[in-house]
């Protein structure tokens, strides 16, 4: 879940992964050549604008990528990064998706103590200047704090061309921000109809405002993809999330992958792009019904 923890499984892999490059941010991030081409054969002709905008919360003015298709109208997802925060892979990982067809605005979740980007690898997080770096900003990100932005969020996309207003927002979050994802639908429960959490951390917490008790206050759809070492560590929590859901009357799709902690970051050491794919299929479905 994106903390110390998970460090050990990620080395086990490090080396047999070849991923030598990666504290130094050089090939791998540049360009992600596999996943670019793999988006350009299945979208030949889908061309894409973006910008980096600002968007004025409560908090601040909070920096992020808007990418959509150049024509039409899309329904709005609104993507929060892992820990590392919005860099080079989630904005590829945003034309991606705004390839499939929605308009994707990628959050800098960090924006209260600096733009983006924070750190420029996932690796730097492993580094002891990542880790000092991110601790003081990781710490005002409290459930409160989430849901002033994800207001501001919804408000911003609802305010775009770009965007299809009578269609649901969805929502996409990577470990630290797969909760944000719930916190999102509980937040705009009449505009945020789907959220897809990706190896997300907390999840299920003994606390009043733990994401799974949140389904509850959403109207929205649930995927929620679970690395197989967080289940390992924590084999209660889907059987939770799926309580919680059934007690809502919130649909939900529950489902331990056969993979790290990690595994759909293109620039995370764990990466794993057989299991990545049939995930975001999986979220692609999610949000085609929104």
């Amino acid at each position: 879940m994106c903390d110390e923890f998970t460090a050990a499984d990620e080395n086990a892999l490090l080396s047999r992964r070849q991923f030598g490059m990666i504290g130094a941010g050089a090939a791998v991030v540049a360009g992600f050549p596999g996943v670019a081409a793999c988006a350009a054969e299945k979208h030949p002709a889908t061309p894409l604008s973006e910008a980096i905008v600002s968007i004025t919360t409560p908090d601040g003015m909070a920096d992020a990528l808007f990418v959509h298709p150049a024509s039409g109208k899309h329904p709005g997802v609104i993507m929060w990064p892992d820990i590392g925060g919005l860099r080079d892979a989630y904005k590829q990982m945003a034309r991606r998706l705004a390839a499939d067809g929605f308009a994707v605005l990628v959050v800098n979740q960090y924006y209260r103590s600096a733009k983006s980007p924070v750190l420029a690898t996932f690796a730097e997080w492993r580094t002891p200047e990542g880790q000092a770096k991110i601790t003081p900003m990781r710490a005002q990100l409290t459930s409160d704090a989430i849901a002033r932005d994800a207001k501001a969020f919804v408000a911003f996309l609802d305010g775009q061309a770009a965007v299809d207003t009578a269609r649901g927002i969805g929502s996409a979050g990577y470990c630290m921000g797969g909760p944000f994802t719930v916190l999102t639908a509980a937040a705009v429960p009449d505009r945020v109809r789907a959220a897809a959490s990706f190896h997300g951390a907390a999840l299920v917490t003994d606390q009043a405002d733990s994401p799974h008790k949140l389904i509850a206050s959403t109207k929205a759809s649930f995927l929620f993809a679970i690395a197989k070492g967080d289940d390992a560590r924590a084999p209660g929590d889907k059987d939770a999330l799926r309580a919680a859901a059934a007690a809502a009357g919130r649909p939900a799709e529950i489902e331990v992958y056969p993979a790290e902690h990690g595994w759909c970051a293109l620039d995370a050491p764990v990466y794993d792009q057989v299991q990545a794919d049939r995930a975001w299929a999986r979220m692609l479905a999610l949000f085609n019904a929104l």
